[in-house]
């Protein structure tokens, strides 16, 4: 019923799932990310314990693949899955039962398993690998991820049509305020074109927490434009940092607060908010 990749980062700091499928809400279900130990999709009449059972394999040291062979030899219904594993290490499995609907298949490789079942046929997953391998691999993990659902996507996905999409990106310390590692939870739940509404959402998630790339020094012209801006936007106290903690307060754009510049993401955002539609 679903399409999934699930993938560790090249760097090794993170781990995440992207899935689409002709099901309600199928993020809700099919992924799960431990920051650390990696991260498992369940599908296809789908058994949620492999996500806490597969974890809990991971914690003790389980490679993918034991951890994979552990969950499907326990399950009665084992012919009916199909599970895809990336531990901490980056080593993976992926495991398609024989009465699977089909098409059904999947593939891995250094970093990632890709797997789906009633799909238009194996370009659906090959096409996800392709674009997978060919991502840059400095790019953020969510975004390579939804490249490999797109292709897969656009490559015929789901042979029932289009319903949901989601995205799970976990790392130690990657949520918001370093208060969680979850660093991407975003999910399209009924949709008539959920993949990409997916990359919409990541594009706003990326404003609002993408961390900076580069930061100018509050001096000279940066200070004029910032001053103009955040005036016209009504955040006209004179200590400029003070205005601008406020409109990033409001705007939720304290992520990409940097003290004493600017990250220049902000600064045309600003710009562009001031200026109206």
């Amino acid at each position: 019923m679903t399409f999934s990749i699930v993938a560790r980062s090249a760097d090794g700091e993170r781990w995440g799932v992207a899935v689409a499928s002709k099901f309600l809400a199928a993020g809700a279900v099919v992924p799960g990310v431990r920051a650390g130990l990696g991260a498992i999709a369940t599908q296809s009449f789908a058994n949620l314990r492999y996500l806490p059972d597969g974890f809990a394999l991971l914690g003790e040291g389980r490679t993918a693949q034991e951890t994979l062979d552990a969950l499907v030899a326990s399950d009665d219904a084992r012919a009916q899955r199909q599970a895809g594993v990336v531990d901490g290490l980056g080593h993976a499995a992926t495991f398609t039962g024989d009465d699977c609907l089909p098409w059904a298949g999947g593939v891995t490789g250094p970093g990632y398993a890709i797997q789906g079942n009633i799909l238009t046929g194996p370009e659906v997953v090959a096409e996800m690998e392709r674009a997978f391998l060919a991502s840059d691999p400095a790019q953020p993990l969510a975004l390579r991820l939804h490249a490999a659902l797109l292709a897969g996507d656009r490559a015929g996905g789901d042979a029932r049509g289009r319903q949901s999409a989601a995205i799970l990106v976990g790392g130690l310390g990657a949520g918001y305020g370093g208060g969680s590692d979850i660093a991407v939870d975003l999910r399209v739940d009924d949709h008539p074109d959920p993949v990409v509404e997916l990359a919409r959402l990541l594009r706003i998630h990326d404003l609002l927490f993408g961390a900076p790339e580069e930061t100018w020094p509050l001096e000279g012209e940066t200070v004029q434009r910032l001053r103009r801006a955040l005036d016209a936007l009504g955040y006209d106290d004179p200590d400029l940092e003070r205005a601008l903690e406020r409109a990033a307060g409001i705007e939720n754009l304290e992520e990409r607060l940097v003290a004493g510049a600017i990250d220049p993401v902000v600064l045309t955002y600003l710009e562009e908010l001031a200026a109206g539609p």
